[in-house]
């Protein structure tokens, strides 16, 4: 899978390949960061994304957690869905879910998108034991049309409060829309944009991840 963090952070074992030496099991609780291009690092170094941004807080901290980037580049929330179960398999203290930005930037009807969000989580809900759950709120630029965008900002709280998740506001903001916190293609941040990206995830979901180790 593209974009999966490989130093500061951890990512998904692969399935299949050569037997390989048993390691040693890290005992930190792991912080499963599901998401797209946004969450992989796209046109970055692994180490410049904002997972291992976190992680690095997170370290400062002393909390035993390990940041495990599973984001895919091009992903919608369906593809989340399709191999959450797989994700899932390394119990996650947290899972945090950012998807949906693919989806609605392709103009895809909400309502699907809510459908796949909420089977995601519980999904995660049903495992054993849950991990505390966090919804990344996404939105769309005003061309999208005034509807379309109240619609997908009104999507993610009330997908969080039925799934009883925590909701992590719009994390991009402060940087969508800055030309100097974005590569050239407009979309994706820069190192710059990413290092603003971890403080607002950090600053709302440090709280949290200091609870999860109690």
């Amino acid at each position: 899978m593209a974009g999966l963090l490989a130093a500061g952070c951890s990512r998904p074992d692969e399935a299949g390949g050569a037997a390989r030496p048993a390691a040693t099991p890290d005992p930190r609780g792991v912080v499963l960061c599901v998401g797209t291009s946004l969450t992989a690092g796209y046109g970055l170094d692994p180490q410049q994304a904002w997972p291992a941004l976190v992680q690095q807080q997170v370290d400062k901290a002393k909390l035993p957690l390990r940041l495990v980037n599973a984001g895919v580049s091009g992903e919608t929330s369906a593809g989340a869905l399709g191999r959450i179960d797989w994700l899932l398999r390394q119990q996650p203290r947290v899972l945090l879910l950012e998807t949906g930005a693919n989806d609605a930037l392709r103009g895809q009807d909400l309502g699907a998108l809510r459908t796949n969000l909420e089977a995601i989580l519980a999904k995660a809900k049903a495992a054993s034991p849950p991990p505390a759950l966090v919804l990344f709120a996404m939105e769309v630029p005003p061309n999208y049309g005034a509807a379309y965008q109240a619609e997908l900002r009104a999507l993610y709280p009330q997908v969080a409060r039925g799934a009883g998740a925590a909701l992590m506001p719009f994390f991009l903001d402060g940087v969508a829309g800055h030309p100097e916190l974005n590569l050239p293609d407009g979309i994706h941040p820069n190192a710059e944009g990413h290092r603003r990206i971890a403080d607002n995830v950090w600053r709302h979901l440090g709280p949290l991840l200091r609870e999860s180790v109690r």
